[in-house]
Formats: structure tokens, C-alpha cells, sequence
């Protein structure tokens, strides 16, 4: 039961199979067998959780989730606890008086909720280490880290504790994560999902979006959650006549060799011959360092003031410093992402879909501090996003798929033109369909 897709278990228990209750309670049985490893969950909603199955084995109505846990970063709100967000200050908050719209919409399909996911402090972080709650581990090897800063949503998911999470993406957090524990992983469109009932990073860049372990699942939560029409069923129809692109430029550069092998394999399945470079894209990057910056500052600076010593020291400086960076600085910003958006717009107009490589690298060990990058030693922690950042800094959807490989997991970017995450999980489906993407099962989970 712990490597059955959702869609497989939402069958099983709609045809009386199985029962919700057996269902939901293998799934807390798993966590409390496998979290003190991992150190995915921050909260565990047991009895919640248990009331819902045994209303929908009571013929509660359902739908194509009915009975499926998922589990979702603790920056969105569930009613009766506080909102953590990663944080020491959240956590001494009043408890959430009601769920989060997109938790809402979940259940509404039948899904069952069973608790809340470590992530970076305040979700800058691209690590999943939490100086408050600890890192999450990665299920691949624990001895590395699931990236952030979804990075219990990525553990959980990968060690089959729940087959779906949601985590949000400011710089890449649903992607990082989803590449290094070998998932699948959809950052949507800016704005198609709403965000009402999570504690916000950045305003201008947050999306919120699912990771699961297969395409189906992957758009059986995403249609739970949008409100266009249903993508479930559509996306069979394979790639043929869709036009796809390499990114090259910035995107291949500095890349480690695993990530430049997965880029090559799927634009090798998928015909792809053609290179384009997004014009523009490390000045992106740059830009969209300094909007973060200053948006998470302008966000937190009443704390900064008043509870510093209550901040992780890392989260805390880059903050302050955000909050010194000159005002032109960031108008400019704002000014050249218009520029960009205008520039990367353009090529759509000759490309349907174009593929990028989701992280430098396979998983760093967990505390590692730099890593060799085009011949550079950098910090990991502001470069595990970089070929991440120049893509959610304009809002196109994207889906991280994940590449097979001997050693740790590492997957690519689907990336497609604005509003059309059907194109990009079209291609998902196909490359899952062809065996060139699949989620990679840890061998330490049985």
C-alpha cells in the first residue's frame, strides 16, 4: 500500500476494495515508523485524520481522491494549529480558525489530511534544513539533504508516506526538492492557485502547487485545487507536433554532469535538437535575488526588530540585508523583469515547451556548505535554485520531472508558455509513459 498511486487507492476504496479508514490509518502507521529518520512531519493530525475516513467508509461523498492522504508544508493553515511557516515566532501564534481554501478544495475531492511538513524558516531556504525542527533527510540516502524549501513535502512523498504533498515555490522550492528526491513536482502558473491561508514570502514570486510520484496524481491534485477546466483524461495525446527546445546559456552552465546526462536523455526522448537561450537569464536571477530580498525584508521587519534572536542567524542576516538594499535597486528590478518577461514571451511564439535542468547537481549532503560550480566555490544554499529562479521570477508553469539514474535522483524542468500547464504536463505524461521520467523508490523504504 505504500507505493499504490493515489488514483490507484482512490479506486480501490470507491469500488470497496479497501476501506478509507485502513487506508489513512497504514499512512500515520508509516509516519510514526519512518519520520523519526526523516524527519518530514512537524504535525501529525491523527484523529482528524481518522474522523474523515470513517465519514467517507460511511458514504461521506467522494471523488477522484476519495480517501487518499496528502500531507501539506506548515506554511499553509490548518484549523487548530498555529501556522509555523518554519519558524520559532509562528509557532507561539494563535491556532489557524479554519483550513487553508486549497486544503479545503483537497478534502472536497476526498482526500484525507494527515498533518503538516518541515521546511526552511520562513521558506527562504533552498536546503530543507530547519535550524528549529531539524533538517529534513533525504529517503535516498539520509545522509543528504531533499533541498527547500518543500523539503519534508519532497522526503514524504519520496519515502511513500503520503503519495501527494503541497508546497509552495518562490525560487524554485516545489522543483529543488522534487529534483533531488526524484519526484514529480508542478509549480503552476503565477496566480492560478489561490493563496488565501498561507503565510506568504514573497508576494510578487510565491506559487503553491503539489509533488506526487506520478504525472496522475500530479493533475489529480492540481485539478482538486485550479478551478479551469479538468486536465484528468486530456493528456494522453502524446507530443507529437509540439515544438521543443533546449535551454542553453546560463542554464547549462556550471551544471554537474548528472544534470546535464538527465537534460540530454529527455531532449533526446523528445526529439529535441533545437538550443534557445532566454535572454537575459543570470541578470533574471540577479533580479530576482533582489525582490526576494526585499519583499521577504518589508514582510518581516517588525520581527527583526522586536525578536531577532528568535530568527534562524542565516534567514535572519539575508533579511536585514534585504532590508538595506537601496529603493532604486529594487524599481530596477521590477523594471528589468518586465524586460525579460517581454523577451522570454517571444519565444513561445516558436516553441511550445522548453526543457532546463531543475538543479546543479544531485543532493548535497546535508550541512554541506559550497560546492564547486563552474570552476566557483559557492554557497549550496543560494545555488541549488539557480536554474530555477529566472523561471518563477515571470511566472511560467512548470513541471520538475524525474530522470532514473544510478546514484541520487536529479530532474528537469518542463517549462511552458504562461496558463498552459497542459502543455507541460502533457509532455510529463509522455516521458512517464516512455519510462524516460519516473519517481525513483528508496531503497531503505520498504
Amino acid at each position: 500500500m505504500r507505493w499504490d498511486t493515489a488514483a490507484e487507492t482512490a479506486a480501490q476504496i470507491r469500488t470497496g476494495q479497501v476501506q478509507a479508514t485502513q487506508v489513512v490509518q497504514a499512512a500515520l502507521d508509516r509516519i510514526a515508523q519512518d519520520n523519526p529518520a526523516l524527519n518530514a512531519f512537524t504535525d501529525v493530525v491523527a484523529d482528524r485524520a481518522l474522523s474523515r475516513a470513517r465519514a467517507i467508509d460511511g458514504g461521506a461523498k467522494t471523488g477522484p481522491l476519495a480517501g487518499v492522504p496528502f500531507a501539506v508544508k506548515n506554511l499553509f493553515d490548518i484549523a487548530g494549529l498555529p501556522t509555523r511557516a518554519g519558524s520559532a515566532i509562528n509557532r507561539t501564534h494563535p491556532p489557524a480558525a479554519a483550513d487553508a481554501p486549497l486544503i479545503t478544495r483537497m478534502e472536497a475531492t476526498g482526500a484525507v489530511l494527515v498533518g503538516g511538513l518541515n521546511m526552511g524558516e520562513y521558506a527562504y531556504d533552498f536546503t530543507g534544513e530547519n535550524i528549529h525542527d531539524g533538517p529534513s533527510r533525504n529517503p535516498h540516502d539520509l545522509t543528504h539533504m531533499t533541498g527547500g524549501s518543500s523539503g519534508g513535502s519532497g522526503g514524504a512523498v519520496a519515502a511513500g508516506l503520503v503519495p501527494i504533498a503541497l508546497g509552495s515555490d518562490t525560487n524554485g522550492s516545489i522543483r529543488v526538492p522534487s529534483s533531488l528526491c526524484g519526484l514529480f513536482g508542478l509549480k503552476p502558473t503565477f496566480g492560478r492557485l489561490d493563496r488565501e491561508g498561507t503565510f506568504p514570502f514573497v508576494s510578487s514570486l510565491d506559487h503553491l502547487g503539489p509533488l506526487a510520484r506520478s504525472v496522475t496524481d500530479l493533475v489529480l491534485a492540481y485539478d482538486a485545487m485550479q478551478t479551469g477546466e479538468p486536465l484528468a483524461g486530456t493528456l494522453d495525446g502524446g507530443v507529437a507536433g509540439l515544438r521543443v527546445a533546449v535551454a542553453g546559456g546560463h542554464f547549462q552552465h556550471g551544471a554537474f554532469p548528472e544534470a546535464l546526462a538527465a537534460l540530454h536523455a529527455v531532449a533526446a526522448a523528445l526529439g529535441a535538437t533545437r538550443e534557445v537561450e532566454l535572454p537575459g537569464a543570470a541578470r533574471a536571477r540577479a533580479a530576482a535575488y533582489i525582490i526576494t530580498a526585499t519583499e521577504g525584508a518589508a514582510l518581516h521587519l517588525d520581527r527583526l526588530r522586536t525578536r531577532p534572536d528568535e530568527f534562524d542567524p542565516a534567514v535572519r542576516d539575508r533579511l536585514i540585508a534585504g532590508a538595506l538594499l537601496p529603493a532604486p535597486l529594487a524599481v530596477q528590478a521590477q523594471k528589468f523583469r518586465r524586460l525579460y518577461r517581454a523577451a522570454v514571451l517571444a519565444l513561445f511564439e516558436t516553441v511550445d515547451v522548453i526543457l532546463a535542468p531543475a538543479t546543479p547537481c544531485s543532493a548535497p549532503l546535508l550541512r554541506q556548505q559550497t560546492f564547486e560550480l563552474a570552476g566557483q566555490t559557492v554557497p549550496v544554499r543560494a545555488h541549488l535554485g539557480i536554474y530555477t529562479q529566472p523561471i518563477s521570477f515571470i511566472g511560467l508553469p512548470v513541471v520538475a520531472v524525474p530522470v532514473p539514474q544510478a546514484g541520487m535522483p536529479i530532474g528537469v524542468q518542463v517549462i511552458a508558455a504562461p496558463w498552459r500547464e497542459d502543455v507541460a504536463l502533457r509532455v510529463a505524461r509522455a516521458l512517464e509513459r516512455d519510462g524516460v521520467c519516473l519517481a525513483q523508490r528508496p531503497k531503505g523504504f520498504a
